[in-house]
């Protein structure tokens, strides 16, 4: 994530830093992430298939081809 040099601190009477102020953009990129880390989470004891697998399948369900894509 980059970030514009807009961050903010908010800081306390000792100049600790308390709190952040971030762009809206760049709060939203991190709570996608989060979420991204959460279903991996979620995910990591399901069993895994074979990119051959895959391709298999999304032909078979007519999902591969429609578009001109390479996996």
């Amino acid at each position: 994530m980059k970030t514009s040099g807009a961050t903010q601190f908010i800081t306390d009477s000792s100049g600790r830093k308390k709190a952040v102020v971030l762009r809206m953009e760049e709060y939203e990129e991190i709570q996608e992430d989060i979420h991204d880390l959460a279903v991996l989470a979620e995910r990591r004891n399901e069993k895994t298939i074979s990119h051959e697998s895959l391709k298999k399948k999304l032909k078979a369900d007519k999902i591969l081809g429609k578009v001109n894509c390479d996996l």
